[in-house]
């Protein structure tokens, strides 16, 4: 499945009675929910509990859905989206993450 696939079968579950902002702001909200989600399965671990890869990868999944919402609302592509911070990745760092780089955002 590329982006763009899984952009279109996501895009169908788009609750269509919400305006333009409110499908923006609810793909928003649901980015920072299950970032906050991810968190807590981490949280967890300091209470004794261990983290379960198939519950932080259906997590992330929901995360990638979110995503996916905002970037059809404003008529992006994840393809684009994904090739554009490539993009960027190779102007900050054109040899490999360095911290020096990390450090001097200037790019």
């Amino acid at each position: 499945m590329t982006l763009n696939e899984y952009q279109a079968l996501a895009a169908r579950t788009i609750n269509t009675s919400l305006t333009r902002a409110e499908k923006e702001l609810h793909a928003l909200h649901g980015m920072s929910a299950e970032v906050g989600e991810i968190h807590s399965k981490y949280q967890k671990y300091y209470q004794g509990h261990t983290v379960d890869e198939g519950e932080l990868i259906l997590e992330v999944g929901d995360l990638l859905w979110m995503i996916a919402e905002m970037c059809t609302v404003n008529d992006w592509t994840l393809d684009d989206v994904c090739r554009m911070n490539i993009d960027k990745l190779r102007k900050r760092y054109p040899d490999g993450f360095s911290p020096e780089r990390s450090r001097d955002r200037r790019v």
